[in-house]
């Protein structure tokens, strides 16, 4: 049996306010597994723990505790500069977010591949002009088809945004004060009350 594409696994972050004074000023947890190639949804309030999620998931960033398997290699173990070949992380204007080094890539393994199988879209700036959301929709279906796992993490402020959500994503993830809720279909997401309180009248 083959390796999920994804597997996070008892993942948590834990943020401090500093050395000498460490009470605790956000946690992030979370678990779960997508096995299949899919569009995922993501979406919360600002502050909520979305782009850190991301983060862990790409490996720039070191988690408190726990860990995430891409196709079954520990991403945090992979080299540095291979870590893109499974997971990579566009930030807003598409720019690749970087990391931090904590370990000498020497004592780490190769990622066993040359192309990233999770793609993770982190407030992509859609153009409403020139057909260019039709474009980016295409281009995260062509990744599908060619068995990645796309992440598209929207952080709504136009009923479009919505839209786009509903048009593309198969699985829907919410996250609010570092939780993560997960969901099957656009209707089950927007049923959960939490889910209804932030996107307010988005949904009128």
């Amino acid at each position: 049996m083959s390796a999920p594409l994804l597997k996070v696994d008892a993942l948590k972050k834990v943020y401090r306010k500093g050395m000498f004074d460490r009470s605790e000023t956000f946690r992030l947890e979370a678990d779960f597994e997508i096995a299949e190639p899919k569009v995922v949804g993501l979406m919360g309030p600002n502050g909520s723990g979305k782009t850190t999620l991301f983060e862990l998931i790409t490996g720039s960033n070191q988690p408190s505790a726990g860990e995430v398997r891409c196709l079954g290699r520990n991403i945090h173990d992979v080299r540095y500069d291979e870590r893109d070949r499974l997971a990579i992380h566009y930030h807003q204007s598409y720019q690749v977010r970087h990391f931090r080094r904590v370990k000498p890539s020497f004592m780490m393994q190769p990622a066993g591949g040359d192309y990233p199988v999770v793609h993770l879209f982190d407030e992509p700036q859609f153009n409403t002009q020139d057909g260019y959301i039709g474009f980016m929709l295409e281009f995260f279906r062509k990744l599908r088809r060619e068995d990645r796992l796309v992440f598209l993490c929207v952080h709504p402020n136009e009923r479009f945004h919505l839209e786009i959500l509903e048009e593309i994503c198969e699985q829907f993830i919410f996250v609010q004060k570092g939780r993560l809720t997960h969901s099957g279909s656009f209707e089950e997401l927007t049923g959960i009350a939490s889910v209804r309180a932030y996107l307010g009248d988005l949904l009128q």
